[in-house]
């Protein structure tokens, strides 16, 4: 019950600081969402009152969960192809001695999308990514786990990519980077310096004039290496 009840206070705690979307760190697992969703329609249908003191809350929680429940379950749907198809793709990677970026599988424009972002010291080729596509396709096509129709692209990360998992991060340590708020701070939504630390709960920037500037990670919107022309 105690893994039940702190669901329910951290679904309360990202409802109420509206920002349960704005990134991952702040995201439910799909076990707390079970949970709490349990916990919510088994004392709903117990006591249709519930706990007087607890009314506001449980308000809070429904309609939370009502708004929710079926962006949450895409999104664990989203998060197994990938990494299903990391996994998959991984040893082929590996086996070319390249680097593996990124796993995604996104909707644009009405099609599914499923991308792997590969590297090479040097630069990655067309060839290259031409060798990983197709073995990854014949191991999708015995596999076959995605339920829908989509179009598999094998590419390198790119110019401009967000930075979004931590080993990204780790990579960019001491590069310039550009980042941008969803509320202004002096006035001012969009940053450039270099990335001097994070962690899960902030990002930190050098400026030009050495002055350190930290983010807290729920008011950042994006992170990318900024573009060297």
């Amino acid at each position: 019950m105690l893994q039940v009840t702190g669901s329910l206070k951290k679904m309360l705690a990202l409802y109420r600081r509206k920002c349960y979307s704005l990134n991952d760190d702040d995201m439910l697992l799909e076990y707390e969402w079970a949970d709490a969703h349990s916990y919510f329609c088994e004392k709903w249908h117990s006591d249709g009152n519930l706990c007087k003191h607890d009314s506001p809350i449980i308000s809070d929680m429904a309609e939370l969960l009502q708004k929710n429940q079926r962006r949450v379950v895409g999104m664990s749907k989203k998060e197994t192809y990938e990494q299903k198809t990391e996994a998959l793709i991984s040893p082929l990677v590996e086996e070319k001695r390249f680097e593996l970026v990124d796993v995604e599988y996104v909707k644009e424009g009405g099609n599914w999308y499923l991308r792997a972002y590969i590297d090479k010291p040097g630069g990655i080729t067309v060839d290259d990514c031409e060798v990983i596509s197709r073995a990854l396709s014949d191991k999708l096509d015995e596999d076959d786990f995605i339920d829908e129709a989509y179009i598999l692209e094998v590419s390198s990360p790119g110019l401009g990519r967000p930075l979004k998992k931590e080993k990204d991060f780790a990579r960019s340590i001491g590069q310039e980077v550009e980042l941008r708020t969803y509320r202004a701070i002096d006035r001012q939504k969009e940053f450039t310096g270099i990335l001097n630390a994070y962690d899960k709960s902030s990002i930190t920037l050098e400026m030009e004039n050495e002055e350190k500037l930290v983010f807290d990670r729920a008011n950042v919107a994006l992170v990318r290496l900024a573009f060297d022309f």
